[in-house]
Formats: structure tokens, sequence, C-alpha cells
């Protein structure tokens, strides 16, 4: 597909000359699409969280303690 393109304007045929439109197209509208990041439009369904807080990291060294205690006295 890529060659119909890449060819010059006297050479193609009234075929090329539509797939090469078609393309064109099809390459707008998906460049479009992908200017969102997450490619959502309405993003209403976040509001009402709220970000992690900095105590994260505190909190995840309080669960791999309590795992680590939970072995101990099993293997104890």
């Amino acid at each position: 597909m890529g060659l119909y393109i890449k060819q010059d304007f006297d050479q193609r045929s009234k075929v090329q000359e539509g797939i090469v439109a078609e393309l064109n197209r099809r390459a707008k509208e998906t460049s479009q699409l992908q200017d969102r990041p997450d490619g959502v439009d309405d993003s209403q369904y976040i509001n009402g969280t709220k970000n992690t807080t900095s105590l994260a990291g505190v909190w995840i060294f309080i669960l791999f303690l309590a795992i680590g205690l939970a072995i101990w006295l099993i293997v104890k």
C-alpha cells in the first residue's frame, strides 16, 4: 500500500488515486483518535477519586511486615 502513495502522480490510475485518498482519510481519522492519551472522550468516571498519598510506601511496608510475621509464626 505504501508503494501506491509513493508513485508519481502521472503514473497513478484512477483506482490507485482512490486507494491513496482512502488511506489518507483513514490515517487522518486514526491520528485524531490518538490525540487523546487514553482514547476516552468523557472523563466523568474519574470524578470523586483522589491521588495516592505519600503514605502508600508505609502501608506497603506494613503489609510486607504483616505477611513476614504470619509466615514466621507458621514456620515456628
